[in-house]
């Protein structure tokens, strides 16, 4: 093994925990282990100049929320949102001082309000764990609808996949006037994922999707 290889980083905690999801909900967790430190740094390299407050979506154990914190980001200026309820409660546990929601990225807009932490527009960066591949367009349309509405004009959507391309339809992209930068890759992570940073090609408001809507429950951990 080379010298200049990384040594491999022992399970985070909470590892069970996510590995007892895989075990229940295989379809809609692809991942049977939480997503690297290594991951982790490069979604936190990508944070605009002078980011202060971020939403987190699809928290599972922690991995990207203790990134997040040792960067600077600070527990009142951090909001985690988990759909999974026992994920939910190990975040909770973990992370006693920050905002973890349990609720639907695609109500983002109400589940901030709920916990009183941002107003739409003044986010100014959202870190995905969900898994936006396998999610279907009217789906994907949802989630960054909602997420886009929360964040201030040049904010960044930061999502990582395990595909090659981009994990968001160029259909979704074009209709939302979003443009999508390939970033950094994660070559240790298991398995190797690209990060991928999403935009507004101009400048727009962006409407916060209607509240108590019926929609099909999503995913939070399937393939990205």
């Amino acid at each position: 093994m080379s010298s200049n290889s990384p040594s491999r980083e022992p399970a985070p905690p909470g590892a069970w925990t996510f590995f007892r999801q895989w075990l229940r909900h295989p379809l809609s967790i692809a991942a049977i282990s939480p997503s690297s430190r290594h991951l982790a740094r490069l979604m936190v390299k990508e944070l605009p100049p002078n980011c202060e407050r971020v939403i987190e979506l699809g928290g599972g154990t922690g991995v990207f929320t203790r990134a997040l914190l040792d960067h600077g980001i600070t527990d009142e200026n951090l909001m985690v949102v988990e759909l999974n309820e026992e994920l939910h409660h190990h975040l909770s546990r973990r992370f006693p001082d920050v905002r973890v929601a349990l609720g639907d990225a695609r109500e983002l807009p109400a589940v901030a309000k709920k916990a009183g932490f941002a107003e739409p527009g003044q986010v100014d960066a959202v870190i995905s764990g969900l898994g936006l591949l396998s999610m279907s367009q009217e789906l994907q349309t949802q989630i960054l609808e909602s997420a886009f509405c929360m964040l201030r004009p040049g904010g960044r959507f930061i999502q990582f996949t395990y595909g090659p391309v981009t994990p968001v339809s160029r259909d979704v992209l074009a209709a939302l006037r979003l443009r999508s930068r390939r970033g950094s890759f994660a070559v240790w992570n298991v398995p190797p994922a690209t990060v991928f940073v999403l935009t507004q090609a101009r400048s727009r408001a962006v409407k916060a999707p209607p509240e108590g809507k019926n929609r099909t429950r999503q995913r939070s951990a399937a393939p990205r």
